[in-house]
């Protein structure tokens, strides 16, 4: 009997899977985890001691430009550069560009808005580059063009049977037309682009006056930047 109650209390070893993988764990994280959070952290430290840097020295260009009172750009006469021009009838040949893909919603406003640019019809070409896939639509710009045509503007509608180098090709193709070698400036609107009437009044002329100047770029606003999706995107909090 004892040599039965003996060997009926022996426990048998068992293994502590919790304590193998805590202990794992342990030495994963000091040996993969902690070094690449350390680097991260100081790179993003060092990248918060560069913003702050620029942050500090654009405070301080900024302060000294207003004791100064010196601007970082020429400011030209504009009225008098268009009276100039006026006066001398040199209105020198201009060429716009509008390349589309399918721009179905807005086809219509940004054709209209560039035929209305006030410019002297003989002197001005409106180009429109149209890559549209679809043949309904096609018609549609086409026709667009054509009523502008007949109202006395000088539009060009100009088509492709491919897509090389998407709108930046058909804008390099578009100045290879022999029509284009008069042209001395080249402006370049988006589909979606509905330029001021005023635009080539109040950019060319800074060209004219300035032969050193290669570009000039415009500033540009969202139609429909105090719509209720757009302030709901990028203004949710008041």
């Amino acid at each position: 009997m004892r040599n039965l109650f003996r060997a009926g209390s022996e426990v048998k070893p068992t293994t502590d899977f919790t304590g193998s993988f805590t202990d794992m764990w342990q030495d994963m994280r000091v040996s993969m985890v902690i070094p690449p959070l350390t680097v991260a952290l100081c790179i993003c430290m060092a990248m918060s001691i560069m913003m702050f840097i620029e942050r500090v020295y654009m405070t301080v260009v900024v302060i000294l430009v207003k004791i100064m009172r010196k601007k970082r750009y020429t400011q030209y006469k504009l009225e008098a550069l268009k009276e100039d021009l006026e006066q001398n009838r040199r209105y020198p040949m201009v060429l716009v560009q509008i390349p589309m893909f399918n721009e179905k919603e807005v086809y219509k406003l940004s054709i209209g808005s560039v035929c209305s640019l006030t410019w002297p019809s003989d002197r001005l070409i409106v180009q429109v580059l149209d890559d549209s896939t679809n043949d309904v639509l096609r018609t549609l710009v086409e026709m667009e063009c054509k009523k502008w045509i007949q109202r006395g503007v000088n539009v060009k509608y100009e088509t492709r049977n491919n897509r090389n180098g998407y709108k930046a090709g058909a804008l390099r193709e578009g100045l290879n037309k022999e029509y284009v070698s008069d042209c001395e400036f080249v402006v370049i609107f988006d589909a979606d682009f509905q330029p001021d009437e005023e635009f080539l009044w109040r950019s060319v002329p800074y060209l004219l006056e300035n032969p050193e100047l290669a570009l000039v770029q415009a500033r540009w606003k969202f139609g429909n930047a105090y719509s209720f999706l757009s302030y709901s995107l990028f203004c949710p909090y008041p």
